[in-house]
């Protein structure tokens, strides 16, 4: 399973925000020999990298050094980081633009593009409410559900929706055919 350059170059841009130098230093020198090697140095946002070494891992070290190891948290906060990083330019004005239920079709095309294999699409939509599905993930693990769900949230919010609510609802983490996101929200 592999992850996009994009989502790690946020990881990496977020810890310097948030964090400062010497966070940043912290967490390079938590996290693994190789992780180390990507992350100390400028990411190509088109190379594809292993998800669990260079994603999942090194978001527990995030949550162990500055989340109290609240893993759920520090993931969704992420996702959400990285909406604002990633949605923008073309992208930020078509997601302005058009309806939620607009974003939520081509969103789930997006999220497929930053995570490979991966199937994610929408299967229901209507006025203030929709549903995502994440039907092949074969490395899924919770961290990657909150952050796709907090860069779901964040995303709709940036259209314009507020009151946004995501809730996952069934996970393949837990052996159900797939991860479901139900989301709402008011205009």
């Amino acid at each position: 399973m592999e992850v996009k350059g994009r989502a790690l170059k946020s990881i990496q841009k977020y810890v310097r925000e948030k964090f400062g130098h010497e966070g940043f230093d912290q967490w390079l020198a938590a996290i693994s020999t190789e992780a180390y090697m990507v992350y100390s140095l400028p990411i190509d946002a088109n190379a594809w990298f292993p998800l669990k070494t260079m994603l999942i891992d090194p978001m527990a070290n995030i949550a162990q050094l500055f989340y109290h190891w609240n893993l759920k948290d520090a993931a969704w906060e992420f996702g959400r980081y990285s909406a604002d990083f990633g949605l923008k330019g073309p992208y930020r004005l078509l997601i302005k633009i058009g309806s939620p239920q607009f974003f939520l079709q081509k969103g789930a095309e997006f999220m497929s593009a930053y995570y490979r294999p991966s199937t994610i699409e929408t299967t229901e939509y209507g006025d203030g409410f929709g549903v995502v599905r994440i039907t092949k993930f074969p490395e899924m693990d919770k961290t990657i559900e909150c952050r796709i769900g907090g860069w779901i949230q964040r995303a709709l919010e940036i259209n314009g929706c507020k009151d946004v609510k995501v809730e996952i609802t069934k996970s393949l983490t837990t052996f159900d055919p797939y991860t479901e996101f139900k989301i709402t929200w008011s205009t």
